[in-house]
This record gives structure tokens, sequence and C-alpha cells, in this order.
């Protein structure tokens, strides 16, 4: 079943590396000369080595991690979705929490450990979400297939607002906020393993920075480490 997926992917990736066209192949000349096709090869291969192929070596090396993960028996256990939840602030500035959850599935071998916190101001009009995903087995592929962004550089803006990938005390993340709708979200990955996003509805977006750095990310660090310690030594 896995091995189809990681086929399927593999594939898809490929057939749109493949198809892309090179940059400056559409305006070539009718007769170039023998020094100017040399250059526009050159061009060619090192704007292909700096965006295409580094992504196609990145799909490649995640693809391996997975199914080495699955062909070899490779367990990784989740953190109790209990330390998650303390992770989450008891409120954030004029926001309320007003519910907390958290859960841990296994599925097919799949371990995953989830942690969910919502604040609300008083007259409910503002809202904040915050959700510390451990994905465990799953992160060798969940960056490609639930957070494309993770392989990615993004930077988009419209005049209802933008995305960006972003660095966020040393981890790669991705952030995109409406500014007519007043809304938005930021996602941090942490040490390849941990999804922390923080989804703001009618709120600014410094209200969702200000709820992301609530988040103690080295501790996200420390649960990783003492996991897999803890498995080492059985």
């Amino acid at each position: 079943m896995f091995k189809k997926i990681l086929t399927l992917l593999l594939l898809s990736f490929l057939f749109i590396m493949l198809g892309c066209d090179k940059p400056g192949e559409n305006n070539k000349s009718d007769e170039p000369d023998e020094t100017s096709s040399q250059n526009i090869d050159k061009d060619n291969d090192d704007e292909d080595t700096k965006t295409g192929f580094k992504g196609l070596d990145d799909f490649v090396d995640n693809m391996k991690e997975l199914q080495e993960n699955f062909e070899e028996g490779k367990e990784v256990e989740t953190v109790n979705f209990r330390e998650l939840k303390a992770l989450l602030p008891e409120e954030l500035d004029g926001l309320n929490r007003t519910s907390s959850s958290g859960e841990k599935t296994n599925a097919f071998g799949i371990k995953v450990s989830k942690a969910e916190g919502e604040y609300k101001s008083e007259d409910k009009s503002s809202r904040i979400k915050i959700s510390i995903v451990d994905m465990g087995s799953m992160s060798g592929w969940a960056g490609l297939a639930a957070f494309g962004w993770t392989m990615a550089e993004i930077d988009k803006e419209t005049e209802d607002g933008y995305e960006r990938t972003i660095e966020y005390k040393g981890c790669k993340g991705f952030e995109k906020y409406n500014t007519k709708r007043n809304n938005g979200k930021k996602e941090i990955m942490v040490a390849k393993r941990f999804m922390v996003t923080v989804e703001g509805d009618n709120v600014p977006m410094e209200a969702i920075d200000d709820a992301m750095d609530e988040i103690d990310l080295d501790d996200l660090e420390e649960m990783k480490q003492l996991s897999e310690k803890d498995k080492r030594s059985e």
C-alpha cells in the first residue's frame, strides 16, 4: 500500500519537473550562434541546479526515509498528548481559553499525537486556535502531503493579503494573512517532527504572532530527544 503511494508521489513529482519549461526556452532566436547557445545552456543548467533538481533531491531523500521507516519496521514513539496540552497557554492577550483537547491515534502503524486549544474574546467575535501535532512516523512525508511549503520558498502578495515562507527561531515556517477578512495562520515545523499551527479569525496578524510566541519550542526539542532516548534504551 505505502510502496504504491511512494511510487505515485515520485512519478507525479518527476512528471511535473520534467514538464516544466526551462527559463528562456521560448525566447531563443531562430539561429543562435554557438557561444550564445553555450551560455544559454549553462544558465539553464545553473537554474535547474538551484531550483528543480534541488527540490527533486529533497523529495527523493524524504521518500527514501519514509520507505526505510516502513520496510525496516522503524517505530517512532510519539509524545503523550497530555505533555503537548501542557504547552498550551491558559490565556492569550484579550482572549480566554474556552476549550482544550488532545488525542493519540495509531492506524496502520502510523502514530500521531495532537493537542488543541481554542481562545475567544468575551463577545466571541475574535478567535484563535492553537494546535501542536507530533507527526511521529508520518514526519517523513506529511510535510510533502499536507505541508507543501516545507519544500518550497513562497513569497506572494495581493490586494487581499499575503502568504510566505519564513524562518522562526531557527525553524522553517509559513504564514498567510487576509487583510480584508482579518484572518490568517502561522505554521512552524519544529525538529522535523512537530507542527505548531496558530489560526486566527477577526484578529490582527500581531495577535497570531504573539500566540505563537507563547509556545516553548525548546520544550518540543527536548521532548523529541527524550522520546528517542527512551526508545533506544528499550
